[in-house]
């Protein structure tokens, strides 16, 4: 391959033979029937060997958009290529919304319900709820269609790739909402120990923002369409725009202050118009049971001066239940602990394992595309329908032409 290709952060240059770039379902279904090994790369944003492949690489970003709403504005069919911010100004034009979005809104869609990312909201589930179906090329050329009628979707849905190409989502869409953005400083750890439930319970999307440098919460991020006056549950409101990062240009996140705006403006924590650089930062993150929220927040903060030395920030937020297999949200409400940690593999790694050590007891599950260190025996124990899902892969292809080192040691 002419040119070095990495992730996002730049802390993973994949392997593959080839890039390719189709421009027409044609073209991409050629690619998929003469290649013996391939992956589908998103938009770049993971931080582990998910989407790496010794064979070729496929990028979905130059096919057609496809933006098709049914008839009783109900769903909306996407063609794979698409990331949040596109589909956000298609519906946006339309009345209509998605019931929730990540922090950053330049990932596509397709890599982000793969992996179960989530945006956040103690009754809101992970953005994969939303599918309402999938297509999906096979390496063989066939396209298998499968909706909510099909039991294999909550099975396909976050399939890690290692089904095939999604080519197109069908998706549940929303009439149009406002939101407001507010941001307060300096939660006291009282607070957080006293109203946990209430602080995460208090908007339509809640993020707590901690460099674990004290006991408190520097910072807490609440969406919501009602208006809000006074402290938060002893935290100041913020006298001016907040970036999650101290230091960082506030200009690069979405309005805060109260001020009403669409949804898609306030979801996301960061704006559209900005170009994420390929960041200084590596990620991970855990899902917890929400019943063990306060237990992992006092886990962590027994690491707290390792954590704060390798971390730019933590975000802590919720995420409501599904029947997804995969889902780390399977079958339960969860709290997420997400970290942006410093650009340094190295210094992060042994931290990492620490933290699994003392979060796995609780029940923590690794976002399927964040660096962790837990052994592939138990990611399968993690999850009660993963049996059912190496199954389905099987199934799907069982050449393994979608398969790559990471999926091989994860499905043995």
């Amino acid at each position: 391959m002419p040119e070095r290709l990495t992730n996002w952060a730049g802390n993973i240059e994949f392997g593959a033979r080839r890039l390719h770039r189709p421009g027409t379902l044609d073209e991409l279904r050629e690619v998929v029937t003469g290649s013996e090994r391939l992956r589908v790369l998103g938009s770049g944003h993971s931080f582990n060997r998910l989407a790496d492949t010794d064979g070729d690489l496929i990028s979905l970003a130059g096919l057609p958009r496809t933006v098709e709403i049914a008839a009783d504005a109900a769903t909306v069919k996407i063609d794979g290529g698409m990331r949040y911010g596109e589909l956000a100004a298609h519906l946006a034009g339309a009345g209509l919304a998605v019931h929730n979005m990540a922090s950053l809104p330049h990932i596509s869609v397709a890599g982000a319900v793969a992996t179960a990312t989530h945006g956040s909201g103690v009754r809101n589930g992970n953005l994969a709820t939303a599918v309402a179906g999938l297509e999906i090329l096979r390496a063989d050329g066939s396209v298998t269609t499968l909706d909510r009628s099909d039991p294999d979707l909550a099975g396909a849905v976050v399939g890690l790739g290692a089904l095939g190409v999604v080519t197109a989502l069908t998706l549940d869409v929303m009439p149009a909402f406002e939101l407001r953005q507010y941001v307060y400083d300096d939660l006291p750890e009282a607070a957080l120990h006293e109203h946990l439930d209430e602080i995460l319970s208090a908007g339509y999307s809640v993020s707590l923002f901690t460099r674990w440098s004290s006991p408190g919460i520097d910072q807490v991020w609440l969406k919501r369409a009602e208006p809000m006056t006074g402290d938060f549950f002893g935290a100041r409101p913020a006298d001016g725009p907040r970036h999650p990062v101290p230091g960082m240009p506030t200009e690069n996140c979405t309005e805060q202050g109260g001020t009403p705006g669409p949804w898609h403006t306030r979801l996301p924590h960061f704006r559209m118009e900005f170009t994420p650089s390929s960041g200084e930062e590596l990620q991970s993150e855990w899902h917890l049971p929400r019943s063990a929220a306060l237990a992992a927040i006092e886990a962590v903060s027994g690491l707290r001066d390792r954590v704060a030395a390798v971390l730019q920030v933590c975000e802590i937020r919720t995420i409501a239940a599904d029947e997804l297999w995969l889902s780390p949200n399977h079958e339960r409400d969860s709290l997420a602990l997400h970290f942006t940690w410093i650009a340094d593999t190295g210094a992060v790694l042994p931290v990492v394992a620490d933290l699994e050590k003392a979060l796995t007891p609780l029940g923590a599950r690794p976002h399927w595309g964040k660096i962790f260190t837990a052994a592939p025996s138990e990611l399968r124990a993690a999850y009660p329908r993963f049996a059912d899902f190496a199954a389905l892969t099987t199934r799907f292809d069982p050449k393994g032409a979608f398969r790559n080192p990471w999926l091989d040691a994860l499905l043995a």
